[in-house]
């Protein structure tokens, strides 16, 4: 059974029909920045809300990563997750920084 170590940040979220750990991590936000060519937080979060399709795919590969769930972020674009999903993840593990 997956669990989610709420004191690290992590979120257990479903995608692909499985449950799967998101985590942003230093080295994820780093990926961030890098993948939508922002430097600095107040860049990234002005960024972070208007996303484009591949901008919320590489966010949300990053936090895969920083979950541990690097087998999902490779094979991302063939994964069944729609973007309605995708984005509530994405929020969730933003949101569990700050908690």
């Amino acid at each position: 059974m997956r669990t989610a170590n709420g004191a690290r940040g992590e979120v257990l979220v479903t995608l692909d029909g499985a449950p799967r750990r998101l985590c942003l991590t230093l080295g994820g936000l780093a990926e961030i920045e890098t993948a939508l060519e922002m430097s600095g937080i107040e860049a990234l979060a002005e960024r972070l809300r208007r996303l484009t399709a591949r901008d919320l795919m590489a966010v949300l590969a990053a936090l895969l990563n920083g979950g541990g769930e690097g087998e999902l972020a490779a094979r991302l674009e063939q994964a069944a997750i729609s973007p309605q999903v995708a984005a509530e993840a994405v929020a969730r593990a933003f949101e569990a920084v700050g908690e």
